[in-house]
């Protein structure tokens, strides 16, 4: 096969949706072949962008695109110091990009690139969120309209700490501004709402919880003792990266199923607790570990120990990263669910090809690479903005910093 160069990688920031894109453009020796990959972290994005342009983008130029496994591990040595969030996120960019520009050359799109299908549609689930019990309830009966049969439940969202009736919290004089929430108070209005929610709305559905790190080990048994009676798909996140070893006494002593690995960059975060099956399902987000080069390798590591995958899939990954992710849930046998956060119409003029959804089960389209596009002209209408992240900034009541 002709050996084909990279010729130049560009990096463009969108917020069709109110939140900061990063999109990495591969360009190639052929000038119509070209690929597409998603670096979103969008709370550090101007660090991605300086990361890819300024150091990523000299060292990979004249590189042949069909070595992807030697660019990726290039890549991750070059910094010497690896494993965080800014540089695996500017290395997915080009290694997603790197697979699309593949899937074109090979003319299939990645799912067949990869070995097929192991299913026709991939299965999804939504966020029912609200204030209060009533408006939770009333948004999963939406959802139930449009054929969503597993979803998120939460209440305020993450620690009760946003919406409509605020908890009353006493904080100390002087305290410093921030998203504060109760713990006990949180635990108390969870289980208050599944028990509203199996009571109105009944067993039918599947539903899943995120306690985003929010409670100290021992709470975080005693919260998931009590939510077994309620029969979660999985409880998500449970626990910090630094805590993970205690998911050992969780799996003892209960049998929620958990979910885990959001914030995970290094692979030392999550071969411990996949080994040993402490987790039901694998967390991460794909290009936080770096694309889909570790993360084919970490699913097949996962199917050896029966854990099964569930992307982060939030409203901050562009459409071509939740491409990415659904071309592994059709070929990967291990594949769980898969977190869906829809798509505004801005988002769907600027990314043509996006994934749709029918009846709760998504799917990829078949054209060869990744399948979505990405408008150029389209994506300046919408530049970078300045985004909130009073929601980052929790505290305990007594005013102290917790991470969320």
């Amino acid at each position: 096969m002709e050996n084909i160069t990279i010729r130049d990688i560009k990096v463009f920031v969108t917020a069709p949706r109110g939140i900061n894109l990063v999109i990495v453009k591969v360009e190639t020796s052929e000038p119509e072949l070209f690929g597409y990959g998603c670096a979103t972290f969008t709370w550090r994005h101007k660090a991605v962008v300086t990361a890819v342009e300024e150091y990523l983008c000299p060292m990979l130029k004249g590189k042949s695109v069909h070595n992807i496994e030697d660019i990726w591990q290039t890549m991750m040595g070059s910094s010497y110091w690896r494993n965080g969030p800014v540089l695996n996120n500017a290395i997915s960019g080009v290694d997603e990009a790197l697979w699309d520009i593949k899937g074109k050359l090979a003319n299939m799109p990645l799912y067949s690139l990869l070995g097929g299908k192991a299913r026709e549609g991939i299965a999804v689930y939504r966020h029912a969120d609200g204030s209060c019990i009533e408006e939770v309830e009333e948004c999963i009966r939406e959802l139930q309209a449009e054929g969503y049969r597993y979803i998120r439940c939460h209440m305020g969202t993450y620690g009760g700490n946003f919406g409509g009736k605020r908890q009353q919290i006493v904080k100390p004089r002087g305290a410093e501004n921030g998203a504060y929430y109760h713990p006990r108070m949180y635990m108390d209005s969870v289980i208050k709402l599944f028990d509203r929610v199996r009571s109105d709305i009944g067993w039918e559905i599947e539903v899943m919880h995120d306690v985003h790190e929010r409670l100290s080990l021992s709470e975080t048994l005693a919260f998931t003792k009590e939510l077994e009676q309620f029969k979660l798909f999985f409880l998500e996140d449970s626990l910090s990266p630094e805590q993970a070893n205690f998911y050992k006494y969780l799996r003892e002593q209960t049998a929620v199923p958990f979910a885990m690995g959001e914030l995970f960059t290094n692979p030392v975060e999550w071969i411990p607790i996949i080994q040993n099956q402490w987790i039901d399902f694998i967390r991460v987000h794909l290009s936080d570990i770096g694309g889909l080069t570790p993360a084919i390798k970490l699913a097949n590591f996962c199917e050896a120990y029966g854990v099964r995958t569930a992307w982060h899939g939030p409203n901050d990954l562009s459409p071509i990263g939740m491409a990415a992710q659904m071309h592994l849930d059709m070929h990967c046998h291990n594949f769980g669910i898969q977190e869906f956060s829809g798509f505004n119409e801005a988002e769907e003029v600027v990314f043509p090809g996006c994934p749709v959804v029918n009846n709760g089960y998504a799917y990829v389209n078949d054209r060869p690479g990744i399948g979505v596009g990405f408008d150029e002209k389209e994506a300046a209408k919408y530049p970078a903005i300045e985004m909130n992240h009073s929601w980052l900034f929790s505290r305990l009541p007594d005013g102290t910093a917790v991470r969320p």
